[in-house]
């Protein structure tokens, strides 16, 4: 007898095996050759990737099709992230995502713009029931784009378990066979880390990169590291496949010392509430200072991420005196393409010529405790398991600005920065807000006021302020002139922005009538389309009112006009 799949599969997870995801159950949904931007659980900032990114050969519109027979069970249309996203929930138990689209088709496009006007809003989130917006395989859902946070045109696509919410990495499901790839991995950098208090690596403290000697066989061989002490080892790498030349990341890594296995993590499935912990994976200070990102072969203290929480050990390997050790790290693609590094590795009881950079501070903060920090008017709140590791903590405040340590130190919960406003003289309350600066560039924060305190939360570090804001914002270059008729055109658009705190609210109207305007925010442009049918034969007004985080406004009004072109009069005789 046969066990149903959902039966198969929770076995499997019992027993910690991968389990059978079905190889030919979801389509492509792109009809051209599949060619990934952006690989499973590739390193982005602050997350994990957290599906696949389909080429769309450098253009918008190309027809998304739905990857098996489900239902729409969610929309969101956001100005960032995924832009207009669509998710299809299947009845073997897992959802497909589409991100980044350019428009919806069909009974989805006139479902989501009735709910638009009827909320009045550009940006909705949606979730619609079983037999709502029923799909089937192959059937046309939307078309693709550059929305949200895209870099460019292309097609997000994810699978997550329905129940869990995880992400699952979609070339289980069959999607390997559709892009072939033969290419090993290539290696960029190897570095290795004096991890302990008193370990040191080739007479330094601080991280060095090693050089590497391609071998006939394609592996590569390392210099010999001469150390003391616990030491780590990271890697800077990337995959190509075949007929693509986007630097993806990798699946999986293994290492071996003197032949046993080591320390491994492979990137099968994840979940969100997991993605930040990227900044703990990586070198976090190396990513902010160099801008080169290392993947961590070890761990300093133990972090509740799937990928690498199995490990017994730390990844850490303790040199000892009279001992030669063999370290051999192995990367891996999804196709079990496969480069090798080997590293010898032999004591030296020398001392660091080179000591570890370490300032330290009054303020030395153990990441398993609370910890408060206050002077003058500001208050710091930082609760347990904010931080990764403990270290010395810069803060400090000097005419009302908080400088709370710099952005190379990653922070994983939220901080509670909080300014007692009451000795401030002449304050404009209502259009103030606390703001971090990145050099002359500032970054609101909701700002929560309760009397005289002001209090933001915040997973950044660096200078924070007061800023007030009383400019509107502003409403500029239109697509058509004052009085034009536009009977040809499909659409008319305006462009917005705000330099402080930045667009809240934007809202168009024709003859009075409330209009549906798509956001842009990396164009900072607001369209409306014509095929919604809101205008009127002849002479029409146009408002648009766009309002900023702290109340501020502007209107802006012209008119243009939608004739018909008449056919010409014959004459008769």
């Amino acid at each position: 007898m046969k066990l149903p799949y959902f039966l198969l599969f929770l076995s499997a997870f019992c027993l910690g095996q991968s389990p059978e995801y079905p190889k030919d159950y979801f389509r492509s949904p792109l009809d051209i050759p599949l060619f990934a931007s952006g690989s499973f659980a590739e390193l982005r900032g602050n997350h994990f990737h957290s599906g696949l990114d389909f080429k769309t050969q450098q253009k918008e519109g190309l027809p998304v099709y739905a990857a098996a027979d489900g239902f729409v069970s969610r929309i969101k249309i956001s100005e960032k992230g995924y832009g207009k996203a669509i998710y299809i929930t299947h009845p073997n138990g897992f959802t497909s995502v589409y991100g980044h689209l350019k428009k919806f088709d069909g009974p989805i496009a006139d479902f989501i713009r009735k709910r638009q006007y009827a909320q009045k809003s550009y940006e909705i989130e949606i979730f619609p029931l079983a037999g709502e917006l029923s799909v089937k395989k192959g059937q046309i859902i939307a078309f693709s784009g550059n929305t949200g946070s895209s870099g460019g045109a292309h097609l997000h696509f994810e699978i997550r378990d329905t129940k869990t919410e995880d992400i699952i990495n979609p070339m289980f499901f069959g999607f390997d066979m559709l892009m072939p790839d033969t290419k090993m991995p290539n290696i960029n950098d190897l570095v290795v880390y004096a991890v302990g208090d008193s370990a040191v690596v080739n007479n330094s403290q601080r991280p060095i990169p090693l050089n590497l000697s391609l071998q006939p066989n394609g592996s590569y061989l390392a210099d010999k590291v001469l150390a003391k002490g616990a030491i780590g080892f990271g890697i800077n790498v990337y995959d190509l496949s075949d007929k693509n030349f986007n630097w993806n990341g990798i699946y999986k890594v293994e290492t071996f010392l003197n032949g046993s296995k080591f320390y491994d993590y492979e990137f099968d499935r994840f979940s969100f509430d997991e993605t930040r912990y990227i900044n703990n994976f990586i070198d976090f200070y190396r990513y902010k200072t160099i801008n080169q990102t290392v993947q961590k072969l070890f761990y300093k203290k133990v972090y509740p991420f799937a990928p690498v929480s199995h490990n017994k050990k730390n990844g850490q390997i303790t040199v000892l005196p009279d001992m030669v050790y063999n370290y051999r790290i192995e990367i891996s693609d999804f196709h079990k393409n496969k480069r090798i590094i080997n590293i010898p590795i032999q004591y030296s009881g020398a001392n660091a010529a080179i000591a570890r950079e370490q300032k330290k501070t009054p303020y030395f903060l153990k990441s398993a405790n609370d910890n408060n920090y206050t002077k003058d008017n500001v208050s710091v709140f930082i609760p347990a398991g904010s931080f990764y590791e403990d270290f010395y903590m810069d803060f400090d405040v000097k005419d009302n600005v908080l400088f709370l340590h710099n952005e190379t130190v990653p922070v994983h919960n939220n901080l509670t920065v909080t300014f007692d406003v009451t000795d401030i003289p002449n304050l404009n309350r209502e259009k103030t807000f606390i703001s971090r600066m990145d050099g002359n560039t500032s970054e609101y924060f909701t700002t929560s006021k309760k009397g005289n305190l002001f209090s933001i939360r915040t997973k950044d570090l660096g200078k924070f302020k007061l800023m007030t804001d009383t400019i509107a914002p502003k409403i500029y270059r239109p697509s058509f002139t004052e009085g034009a008729d536009l009977e040809k055109r499909d659409s008319i658009s305006v462009r917005i922005n705000d330099d402080l705190s930045g667009i809240k609210e934007y809202n168009g109207y024709i003859n009075g009538k409330w209009i549906l305007m798509d956001y842009d925010f990396k164009t900072k442009s607001l369209t409306h389309y014509f095929s919604d049918a809101i205008y009127e034969e002849g002479k029409n007004e146009l408002k648009v009112v766009v309002s900023d985080k702290m109340g501020n406004s502007t209107i802006f009004e012209t008119h243009f006009f939608k004739t018909k072109t008449q056919p010409p009069v014959e004459k008769t005789n």
